[in-house]
């Protein structure tokens, strides 16, 4: 699991996980100020996450080609309980958070842009 920067107190480090949103789920939650996220989320129960090394595989996978996404930062420590690890992918472990996704769990969030029909995360990673 990647530790992505020190906190403001030097004592411990955020664990940064990314949800992707397009511009009409971003605006919706941006207006609501939670969501219980996307129609896929929706269909399974809880909001889709990644760590730092998955999200652009995710985008690859799940929003090829698709302009007009968000990149949301959240500190999987602030979720607690309700955020669970469970292999998805490969075999791999995945965040999935089962409760709203609420704006005060949002440390940032950035266009993510498409250039030449590849998601470019620059410096958001």
């Amino acid at each position: 699991m990647r530790l992505d920067r020190a906190r403001p107190d030097g004592q411990s480090t955020l664990m940064l996980i990314y949800k992707i949103f397009r511009t009409d789920e971003f605006r919706t939650f941006l207006e609501k100020g939670h969501t219980a996220g996307a129609p896929v989320d929706l269909a399974d129960g809880f909001v889709h996450l990644s760590k730092g090394d998955q999200v652009r595989e995710t985008a690859a996978r799940h929003f090829k080609g698709e302009d007009g996404l968000y990149l949301l930062a959240i500190d999987a420590d602030k979720l607690g309980d309700a955020l669970r690890w469970e292999a998805s992918r490969g075999g791999d472990l995945f965040p999935h958070l089962y409760r709203d996704l609420r704006i005060e769990d949002v440390l940032w969030h950035e266009p993510l842009p498409l250039e030449n029909g590849v998601h470019n995360f620059g410096r958001l990673l």
